[in-house]
C-alpha cells in the first residue's frame, strides 16, 4: 500500500481556547517586563554618572543570603503547586508557607540593606543619579515582592481554613507564575546592580 493510500484513522483535534487566567497573567508579565526593562535601562545609562558620591562600589554589599531564600522560594512553590496536583494538602500548605517565609525573608534583607544604606552610608533616593536610579529598581523589585507576598498570604489562610482544594491548582498555577517572574527580575535586578553596576 503506498503512502497516498493510507486512510486517515485519527481525527484532527479540535482547537481549545487557552486558560484565561494564563492568558491574563502572561499579559501582565508582559507589561511588567516592559517596566523593569525601562528602569534597568536607566540605572545603567545613570551608573557612574554621579557627580558626588557615594557610588555603588562604597555602599552595595552583595546580599547572596536573601538571593538564595528568593531564588529557593521558586522552588518550593512549583513543590507546593505539584502536591496540590495531586491532592496532598498538607503537603502543600508547608511548602506554601515556606514559601511565604522565603520571600519575606528576602523583603527583611531588602529593608536591612535599605536601612544600612540610608542611616549609616547616607544614600537616599536624592542624594544622587545612583541613588535615585538604584531605589527606584530596587524599590521597584520591592513593590512586585510585597504584592506576591500578599497574594501568598490570601492563598494561605484560604488554605488554612480548608478552602484550598485540587481544582484550585490551575489558579495556583497563575500565582506561581508572577511568583517566578519575579524571582526572574532578580537575577537581571542582582547581576545589573551588584555585578555589572560595581
Amino acid at each position: 500500500m503506498s503512502a497516498l493510500t493510507i486512510p486517515i484513522t485519527q481525527a484532527p483535534r479540535s482547537w481549545v481556547l487557552p486558560d484565561r487566567g494564563k492568558v491574563a497573567m502572561a499579559a501582565l508579565i508582559i507589561a511588567e517586563s516592559a517596566i523593569f526593562t525601562i528602569f534597568v535601562v536607566a540605572y545603567l545609562f545613570y551608573v557612574g554618572k554621579s557627580l558626588t558620591g557615594p557610588t555603588p562600589r562604597d555602599v552595595l554589599e552583595t546580599p547572596i543570603f536573601y538571593s538564595i531564600c528568593l531564588l529557593s522560594s521558586s522552588i518550593t512553590m512549583h513543590l507546593a503547586g505539584s502536591f496540590l496536583e495531586r491532592g496532598r494538602k498538607g503537603a502543600f500548605l508547608s511548602l506554601w508557607f515556606l514559601t511565604f517565609i522565603l520571600g519575606g525573608l528576602f523583603l527583611f534583607g531588602t529593608g536591612q540593606e535599605w536601612l544600612r544604606l540610608i542611616y549609616e552610608k547616607g544614600l537616599t533616593i536624592s542624594t544622587n543619579l545612583f541613588g535615585t536610579t538604584y531605589y527606584s529598581l530596587v524599590g521597584l523589585h520591592a513593590f512586585h515582592l510585597t504584592a506576591g507576598l500578599l497574594m501568598l498570604l490570601v492563598v494561605l489562610i484560604f488554605g488554612l481554613t480548608g478552602r484550598v482544594s485540587q481544582d484550585h491548582s490551575g489558579r495556583i498555577g497563575v500565582l506561581s507564575m508572577y511568583w517566578h517572574f519575579v524571582d526572574a527580575v532578580w537575577v537581571v535586578v542582582f547581576t545589573v546592580v551588584y555585578i555589572l553596576g560595581r
